[in-house]
């Protein structure tokens, strides 16, 4: 069966793949998938996911900061100026049935680095109270007097998306693995791995180390 699907509601490639009924669909990023429809991995609390030990926060970035817009809240999750920034890994996503409109998001998702993936780091406390007004932008971030800013030399990310999974939304897994060199020269490592049930963490590991 060939089947052609738009590659997210607000772009306009159009990608044909050869299916069979109730196959799943696989595809690469960036040539295939134009990734995920955001800049950063962090989410608004007390859903989204914020990746901190308590002390720091470590915010990866999965496309260039160069392009971030300044009106953009990085809490969102979505912003469709996304797609025309470019992106900092490459990989695949897997799709239960294809990309949207087929299925809102993939069931899979694995990136890697293309050499120098942006990682910011940034006291905890400051990030909290950045948030409190439900917006956080680039140059708010960029504004903190804790900043760190990282390069990931090795990057890794595996998120196993939990809205389509069986178990339904909460139900997913996300792992990061990565280590690179600070704006400053020190050394970094990164490192999550979290899983999920019926929206409560189960599994929590968060790894911020500076050397």
């Amino acid at each position: 069966m060939r089947k052609c699907l738009a590659l997210f509601a607000l772009t306009a490639a159009v990608v044909c793949l050869e299916t069979s009924p109730g196959a799943a669909v696989r595809l690469t990023i960036p040539s295939q998938d134009p990734g995920p429809p955001f800049y950063v991995s962090i989410g608004r609390p007390p859903g989204g996911q914020i990746f901190q030990d308590g002390e720091w926060a470590a915010i990866p970035f999965l496309r260039e900061t160069g392009c971030v817009p300044a009106d953009s809240n990085l809490l969102d999750g979505f912003d469709p100026r996304a797609f025309g920034c470019e992106l900092a890994v490459h990989g695949f996503a897997i799709y239960k049935n294809g990309p949207f409109p087929a299925d809102p998001a993939p069931v899979y998702a694995m990136l890697m680095g293309d050499g120098a993936v942006p990682i910011w780091f940034v006291r905890w406390l400051d990030l909290r109270a950045a948030i409190a007004d439900d917006e956080l932008t680039i140059g708010e971030l960029a504004s903190l007097p804790s900043l760190l800013i990282g390069s990931a030399s090795f990057f890794e990310y595996v998120n196993q998306i939990g809205v389509l999974r069986p178990q339904g939304e909460g139900n997913g897994k996300i792992e990061i693995a990565s280590s690179g060199t600070l704006k400053d020269g020190h050394d970094f490592q990164f490192s999550v791995r979290e899983m999920g049930v019926d929206q409560i963490s189960t599994l929590h590991h968060i790894r911020i180390e500076f050397r």
